[in-house]
């Protein structure tokens, strides 16, 4: 039986009387069940361009807002802080993470007092040819907590759209990564990772995530054919929240996101989204992990799995 949920939805004309200036319409959902134990999350939804100040200006009054509304972690999506316009620029502007770029996102941080998610970051790779898409947890205080660098890359024909060849470019990571925050226990992934589950399992049931982090940048030809339904065949079969931040709508003449970034609770519910997705700014939602301990208590797949014994037994 469905774990009902209601939302309240605040517009966008309610943000405009923040004190901060906004230059695009948004919506901020809010889940009202909030209490004490729970701790509100927000999401992002944002058009990155090859113009790192603008996006920079982007996050910036997105970070300021998503503080005045009492959000904990705020998360953005995949690219965040450029997306290319010609090939080779991401090389161009990658660069280690103590590097100017990363450093001024690890301040706005500290000064906003707010852990960011900031998924997709163009690290520096370990050649001029490469770099690592990676994914940056950083804490209130302007400490990146850990990094997970995207082990499944793009390397796709997408049908009536163009050929992807991330790994052209990229360097695939190899650890999966878990961490301990205020909210919870955060899993790291990003993008194209979203379509193997076997990451989601193993951060589920070996490394005891309880939310899971998907900043996305899906082309607009498999965000409408998968996007939603993959996020919550994630949610639904880890028992997870899914906080899953997209880059939306047209970013230059060749390159267009899907959008719709969304906050799914571990019963399948989406309980935070923006009112459409080509408008940049953020949802929110309380994360309550009492829902996550009740889904998994009344349904307790961890204890009724059996994959690892039986492939143990078919591989000795």
């Amino acid at each position: 039986m469905a774990l009902p949920i209601s939302t309240l939805t605040v517009q966008a004309r309610v943000l405009r009387r923040l004190s901060f200036h906004r230059a695009a319409t948004a919506t901020a959902t809010v889940c009202s069940m909030a209490n004490p134990t729970t701790a509100r999350v927000g999401v992002v939804q944002m058009t990155s361009t090859n113009d790192l100040d603008s996006n920079y200006a982007t996050c910036d009054r997105l970070v300021k807002e998503a503080a005045v509304a009492g959000v904990k972690l705020l998360c953005f999506p995949e690219s965040f802080s450029f997306v290319s316009a010609k090939d080779g620029e991401s090389l161009q502007i990658a660069e280690n993470l103590d590097g100017p770029i990363m450093q001024k996102y690890c301040s706005l941080a500290r000064e906003s007092n707010i852990w960011l998610s900031l998924g997709g970051f163009q690290e520096k790779g370990p050649d001029n040819a490469h770099l690592s898409n990676t994914h940056v947890l950083v804490d209130d205080s302007g400490k990146i907590r850990n990094v997970y660098r995207k082990i499944h890359l793009f390397d796709v024909d997408v049908p009536g759209n163009m050929v992807y060849k991330e790994s052209s470019f990229t360097t695939a990571g190899s650890d999966i990564i878990a961490e301990d925050s205020p909210i919870g226990r955060l899993g790291l992934t990003v993008c194209y990772d979203l379509r193997f589950p076997e990451l989601y399992q193993q951060l589920r049931f070996e490394h005891q995530a309880q939310i899971l982090l998907v900043p996305s940048a899906f082309t607009k030809v498999t965000g409408a054919a998968h996007w939603e339904i993959l996020l919550l065949a994630r949610a639904i079969e880890t028992q997870c929240y899914v906080v899953a931040a997209a880059q939306a709508g047209k970013h230059n003449e060749k390159r267009e996101s899907y959008g719709d970034s969304l906050i799914i609770d571990p019963w399948g519910t989406v309980i935070a989204r923006l009112p459409d997705r080509f408008s940049t700014g953020f949802a929110v939602a309380d994360i309550d992990l009492s829902k996550v301990d009740s889904v998994r208590t009344r349904m307790p797949i961890s204890q009724h799995r059996r994959f690892d014994s039986c492939w143990k037994s078919l591989t000795t």
